[in-house]
């Protein structure tokens, strides 16, 4: 074959070698490139922190600041969307949570987010609105948990096993979590309870808890005085003794509420904020446990 020809073959093989890199998901045997994977914000990262532990291949960033919170009203920055562009999986909760991505839509294949609330039956409120607060139950986040897992050996095969043992023990200590609040909140003798916002319902479902009232109907906005006033009528007449705020959203009218009813003020946590530990959620959650157990005695 003369010289010149052979050449040219090589340099076609090589050129249909690099196209055919471009579009798989990169593995660490590609110049040692790992999977890069963007979570959208705390609850998510969490999941995924538990998910990919161990495994060298796969790299996990989050985007929201650790303070965000809910990401109600969040506005993404250039930081963001360049580490968007950058990814190779984004992996966000769903259910109108991250509304912010309707933005990047067209610019983010859809094969590369995975939805942790896929396929999972949503609860609605009065406006037939769907809660996207999932994880703040814990048979939420254990379905969620599953739901990353499974999406994640999709895209990539080569981790599954190492995903799916991972997913396994996770799973079982939040199974754990889930039996050990059911068992000791089974006992209190007050279910009626008051909520900052609406992250809350998953929660009281699982734990057969009455929410009353939220304080903050709609994100970041406090309650006019007739809207403080109906739900002040609602805590006297139902007997409620307890208001939770949040570590995040400290409003000032939950006080008001408190000083004309008696009530006393708690705080529970969605788990929106923490450390950037695997065991984190777990904490939170038993933090929770502790809290509800003092409060509705």
């Amino acid at each position: 074959m003369p010289r010149k020809l052979l050449k040219i073959l090589l340099v076609l093989a090589l050129l249909i070698n690099l196209i055919g890199c471009r579009t798989q998901v990169p593995t660490d045997s590609q110049n040692d490139k790992k999977v890069r994977i963007i979570t959208s914000f705390y609850p998510v990262y969490i999941m995924t922190l538990n998910l990919t532990q161990g495994i060298s291949g796969i790299e996990v960033e989050n985007m929201a600041p650790a303070a965000a919170g809910c990401l109600h009203d969040y506005q993404l920055t250039p930081q963001n969307l360049i580490a968007l562009k950058q990814a190779d999986i984004i992996i966000v909760n769903g259910g109108g949570m991250e509304s912010f991505m309707d933005k990047v839509g067209q610019e983010v294949p859809p094969d590369q987010i995975v939805t942790a609330s896929q396929g999972l039956k949503l609860l609605k409120d009065d406006n037939g609105e769907e809660n996207p607060h999932v994880w703040v139950s814990v048979s939420g986040a254990i379905d969620e948990t599953r739901n990353i897992n499974r999406q994640l050996a999709q895209l990539l095969p080569q981790y599954a096993g190492q995903l799916q043992a991972n997913s396994d023990a996770y799973v079982r200590k939040l199974e754990q979590l889930n039996e050990q609040m059911k068992n000791e909140l089974a006992g209190i003798s007050k279910r009626n309870i008051v909520t900052f916002h609406e992250a809350f319902p998953y929660f009281a479902r699982d734990f057969g808890l009455n929410i009353v009232a939220v304080v903050q109907s709609e994100p970041n906005t406090e309650p006019s005085a007739r809207e403080l006033a109906v739900i002040i009528d609602k805590v006297k007449q139902t007997g409620t003794t307890a208001l939770f705020i949040e570590p995040q959203y400290q409003g000032v009218s939950v006080n008001t509420i408190a000083r004309a009813t008696g009530a006393q003020v708690y705080t529970l946590d969605p788990a929106v904020t923490g450390e950037y530990t695997p065991d984190a959620y777990i904490k939170i959650m038993q933090n929770n446990l502790q809290t509800l157990k003092e409060a509705l005695h």
